[in-house]
């Protein structure tokens, strides 16, 4: 089911895997946004408890039925031709006047106008099945939703509000034990025309011997740049690849891993770093550009994300620069088993994870 992009030279083949492309009907989508609505009457917010605990049959009964499909093969695919990331594209109409300007940050944005869409999302991630969660290490929490925004204080940083350089591919919160399972992005508005990034572990050609050492728990893995640094952090290593030997999972976060000054990987990790690197970052798909209303979902056990660099706020068109709005993206992040990571979520909420770093929890709660 996954596209492929066949190049023919000298009689020989060579086959790449790209992402999934869904192109969603306009029926689907009508189906969606009345599902949407409905709920929106009937719980309020898409942060209703009640709501995220009945999410799995909630997208049984509204999403089409060519949608949950989808969504339950993908969850259980973890073959070599699994790319780990699904594109669905025109999922929602997005009603561009009733979003108004771009805020300047993510702290400013009125999440009461994403709530259609905070919907839409959660019944993707239950149609896998798999239950929307929210994390300490983001934004203290922040909900269930996080607006993705340019920040002009932050343009240089490796962070989602960044724009000016290009955002190394990463899986998301690799620091974590608990990571989240699945990841989706809703692109809210994307004028600047930015293409997104995606890298699957499944691009190798194979995964062999001499990626071996990337099994072993002797690498550094340390928090986002957002985040502050404790001196525990050097002391906790993991792997980089996990799971089945042949057919593997992955915590990768090139950004942080290789290329942070403050970190010193042994010669032996940063070894094995680098020539991952060098064939991974030649497998680094960028051929879509989202447009408003596109959905990427992510398996964040075997592809990884990131972004080109962008001057927020500028469109290129016909080569002439004109001003527009910034762009938006919402991402979502959920877990299959709430069970197994119960040891990292606050005690009357297991739907809130506390963990920092590596299985240690913040230690204020």
């Amino acid at each position: 089911m996954n596209s492929t992009e066949i190049l023919d030279k000298d009689c020989l083949t060579a086959v790449k895997l790209l992402p999934t492309v869904i192109e969603v009907t306009s029926e689907e989508r009508r189906m969606i946004k009345d599902a949407a609505v409905h709920l929106q009457k009937k719980y309020d917010t898409y942060e209703n408890r009640d709501f995220i605990k009945h999410v799995h049959q909630l997208a049984s009964y509204f999403l089409p039925e060519r949608i949950l499909n989808i969504a339950a093969d993908f969850a259980n695919d973890f073959s070599k031709n699994q790319y780990g990331a699904l594109i669905f594209t025109g999922l929602m109409d997005i009603d561009q006047e009733d979003i108004g300007s771009t805020p300047p940050n993510w702290q400013s944005a009125d999440y009461s106008k994403f709530n259609l869409y905070g919907f839409a999302c959660a019944l993707i991630h239950g149609a896998l099945p798999s239950k929307p969660v929210q994390y300490y290490s983001q934004r203290k929490g922040g909900g269930l939703i996080h607006a993705i925004i340019p920040d002009e204080r932050m343009k240089e940083t490796q962070t989602g509000s960044g724009s000016s350089t290009d955002l190394y591919v990463h899986t998301e919160d690799a620091f974590l034990k608990h990571q989240a399972d699945y990841l989706s992005f809703m692109y809210v508005r994307n004028e600047e025309q930015v293409p997104s990034t995606l890298y699957s572990i499944r691009s190798h050609e194979s995964i062999g011997e001499n990626y071996r050492p990337l099994f072993e728990r002797i690498y550094k893995i340390p928090k986002d740049a957002n985040l502050e640094t404790g001196d525990s952090e050097e002391e906790a290593l993991d792997s980089v690849l996990y799971g089945n030997y042949s057919l593997p999972f992955m915590r990768f976060d090139a950004a942080e891993q290789l290329f942070n000054s403050s970190i010193r990987q042994s010669d032996e990790a940063q070894s094995s770093l680098h020539e991952f690197w060098e064939e991974a970052r030649h497998l680094i798909y960028s051929g879509f550009t989202p447009q408003a209303g596109d959905v990427i979902l992510v398996n964040n056990h075997l592809c990884a994300h990131g972004r080109s660099a962008f001057r927020a706020g500028v469109r290129n068109i016909d080569g002439i620069e004109q001003p527009c709005e910034r762009r938006i993206m919402l991402r979502m992040m959920s877990k299959v088993s709430l069970i197994d990571m119960r040891a990292h979520t606050l005690t009357e909420d297991p739907f809130f994870v506390i963990e920092e770093h590596l299985g240690k929890n913040f230690k204020h709660f």
